[in-house]
């Protein structure tokens, strides 16, 4: 009677250890599938790519993520937080990737694994309406410009203004909707943004705001992020094959439209960035 409830308990260890180790093999592909649901981390004030709408969650993240969700047959779970969390919260594994979308740059491509680039980045000046203190980028010099805290427009901006007869008055905001708040109660002269994001924060509201032309920053791209561990590796080559397959498609043309007015020509993937 020992010996059969003894190999009653050592079958069932076998079993547990067996499924522990079954879970411990599957990689983040496998678990996202399993659970039918893929965490993606984002913040909501990126407007057009992520921001709240008349209470909605609404964007260019929120449209591609639904065409990725349908590639891989699992649903998107949205985490919101401020960016300076967003890259922290993917290292401590709060979701399996990041909306973002982030501005791909050598120094984060050294710590993370970008996607296909889903529009272009480059960096431009938001001014208010009929400002003609700035007609063109060297404008600036001397001048209150917002930016976001902890963003590559920033580095950009920075860099920008090492170059000016006369350092730009740099004010950085948690969030971009807040530096248009500012910039439309005239407390800064602009709002250094990605090109993309000026661009529709104007359209929306052409009495208020004017896009400063040219861009002043280097051509970059923007892509979507995730880790570059191997555990993560088959769930981001199964997101760069639906965006690559989304593009040739012309799915990704036709949502550009849809929230930028344009769409862009992108590679397939940025290996060496400007910066």
């Amino acid at each position: 009677m020992k010996s059969h409830f003894l190999l009653k308990g050592l079958a069932a260890a076998a079993f547990l250890l067996g499924a522990t180790f079954s879970a411990q093999a599957e990689d983040a592909l496998a678990r996202v599938k399993a659970a039918g649901t893929m965490k993606v981390g984002t913040e909501t004030a990126f407007a057009p790519f992520d921001f709240i709408d008349a209470g909605e969650h609404a964007g260019l993240n929120v449209d591609v993520f639904a065409e990725l969700g349908k590639e891989l047959g699992v649903e998107i779970e949205w985490i919101a937080l401020p960016w300076e969390g967003v890259l922290p919260g993917l290292e401590a594994g709060k979701f399996d990737m990041v909306a973002g979308p982030a501005t791909i740059t050598k120094a984060r491509m050294e710590r993370y694994r970008f996607t296909p680039p889903v529009a272009e980045a480059t960096v431009a000046i938001l001014k208010k309406a009929g400002d003609t203190s700035i007609t063109k980028p060297e404008d600036i010099a001397g001048k209150k410009i917002g930016v976001g805290k902890a963003t590559a427009q920033l580095a950009q901006l920075q860099g920008y203004s090492e170059k000016l007869p006369e350092k730009v008055d740099i004010r950085e905001y948690p969030a971009f909707t807040e530096s248009y708040a500012d910039l439309a109660a005239g407390r800064i002269a602009g709002v250094a943004n990605s090109l993309p994001n000026i661009a529709f924060v104007a359209s929306q509201r052409k009495d208020t705001f004017e896009v400063v032309q040219p861009p002043f920053g280097q051509k970059a791209y923007f892509g979507f992020i995730g880790t570059k561990d191997a555990d993560h590796a088959p769930l981001m080559d199964a997101i760069d094959a639906a965006l690559l397959k989304m593009k040739g498609d012309g799915r990704l043309a036709k949502l550009q439209e849809k929230w930028f007015g344009a769409s862009f020509d992108t590679p397939d993937a940025v290996t060496d960035p400007s910066f």
